[in-house]
């Protein structure tokens, strides 16, 4: 009997020393997957770069839901889109020939991302069209190895990304429009799972064993309850049995009521600004064209998101917490054209003289100034950054939020000297910015101050 009680503990601690290595099992339900923590690199990560690619890219009108308008809504314009620039009796699935990426250059694209300043990558591997940029095994001639490219368009970027240690994550559509058997179970009202069954599923764990991505980044959740999709089901075997298991990060799509509710950080919606500091980690995914995710041939400079937008717009989210995810969408020959390129490198050299502030940055007890400076504010430890968006009249910049001490120290990142302050009357400092011309400052604009002995 001894003996067995021994055993018996011998057990007990064998399993408690395995629960102590291999972490907790996570079961198929949101208050067990929602307990999980986040990932420490994707907050530390702030910035990446989302890329729409896809058949959508052929037309080049509209958006990336141009099949949608086109065939769904049956708009007159983008039918005599189509009529003025296709043959007669053209369908989408026409489109995919001319998908071509002959000009994709993987390499590139990584270099270009990294000198924007981005630490992870998002790119569609599948939108709501249902074409994958990967050789799917249960989309069969609808997808970037059949057809179009015949190239492995998810795995070239993978490969080149992760040559320069940038994190690679992976859009996936649930949905597709026209799928019939995604059709079929609508139709049903989603009480049969054909689709998710013989395609959402397969593909989602293909994704996951083939590429090990960093991050999934779910869509097209809005239409179908969660008994529909069984992202629990999946994310339970992403989070205990995966071979990312341990670095996996995921969004919040999985489910219609899913958004801002379950999953891991939280997008809530495209372009979300959440105006107060939330208390679950978040992301804003916003697209340098205003107008579109995937590329328009016909798109005018006026609709595009210029430098100081874009790094302004990054400052406001990192200094609540969120992450920035900038998005881009190449041609169909596979080109980043110019404008698109010029506003990541602009981000990217400002990122090299600010970055400091950005990375790994954590929101202060304070995230903006409420007065008339534009100001925002991150932190790391004991140091605070404040991030102003405007050169003040007469160079004398009023922070009223820091409390000074007689250690304070201010200085600019990217300028060598310290800077004179001086206690404000009512609270906070008075801060004398360098007397140069703008040609000498580091950045053309929103300027960081290193804030060290204040609280």
């Amino acid at each position: 009997m001894a003996a067995l009680g021994a055993a018996r503990r011998l057990l007990l601690l064998g399993a408690l020393v395995a629960a102590a290595v291999c972490g907790p099992r996570y079961s198929p339900d949101w208050p067990s997957l929602d307990a999980r923590p986040l990932p420490a690199w994707f907050d530390q990560a702030k910035v990446g770069v989302f890329v729409h690619w896809g058949v959508f890219s052929v037309p080049a009108y509209g958006s990336e839901w141009f099949w949608w308008h086109w065939q769904g809504e049956r708009r007159a314009d983008y039918e005599r889109f189509v009529r003025e620039h296709f043959p007669p009796n053209t369908t989408y699935a026409d489109f995919a020939a001319r998908f071509t990426a002959r000009d994709f250059r993987p390499r590139f694209w990584a270099w270009l991302f990294e000198q924007a300043g981005a630490r992870y990558v998002v790119l569609t591997t599948k939108h709501h069209e249902g074409f994958t940029n990967w050789g799917s095994p249960v989309s069969w001639n609808w997808n970037s190895v059949d057809t179009g490219p015949h190239r492995d368009l998810v795995g070239e970027l993978g490969q080149a990304l992760r040559e320069r240690n940038i994190r690679y994550g992976l859009y996936h559509s649930l949905l597709e429009w026209f799928n019939p058997l995604y059709l079929d179970d609508k139709k049903n009202g989603f009480k049969t799972q054909n689709f998710v069954i013989s395609k959402t599923m397969p593909e989602l764990y293909d994704l996951v064993l083939r590429y090990k991505p960093d991050l999934v980044w779910s869509d097209g959740d809005w239409e179908g309850p969660e008994t529909y999709w069984n992202s629990t089901s999946f994310l339970a075997w992403l989070y205990n049995d995966s071979p990312v298991k341990d670095t996996v990060v995921v969004n919040d799509r999985w489910c219609n009521n899913c958004s801002c509710h379950h999953g891991g950080y939280y997008n809530c919606a495209d372009k979300y600004k959440p105006g107060t500091l939330p208390q679950h980690k978040w992301e804003m995914c916003t697209s340098i064209d205003r107008r579109s995710w995937g590329y328009r041939s016909n798109m005018q400079l006026n609709e595009l998101m210029d430098e100081s937008s874009i790094i302004s717009e990054l400052v406001q989210t990192v200094s609540f917490g969120g992450n920035y995810l900038l998005n881009v969408g190449p041609t169909k020959e596979g080109v980043i054209v110019p404008i698109f390129q010029e506003r990541l490198l602009s981000l990217g050299k400002w990122l090299r003289v600010n970055g400091e502030a950005i990375y790994a940055s954590k929101p202060w007890r304070v995230q903006m100034e409420n007065t008339t400076t534009a100001a925002w504010y991150t932190s790391k430890g004991l140091t605070v950054y404040a991030i102003f968006l405007t050169w003040p009249e007469g160079g004398v910049l009023k922070l009223s939020s820091p409390i000074p001490s007689p250690s304070t120290q201010v200085t600019m990142l990217g300028f060598s000297e310290k800077l004179k302050w001086e206690k404000a009357v009512d609270k906070g400092l008075l801060i004398t910015l360098p007397y140069v011309p703008p040609s000498v400052l580091p950045v053309p604009c929103c300027w960081t101050l290193k804030l060290e002995g204040v609280a």
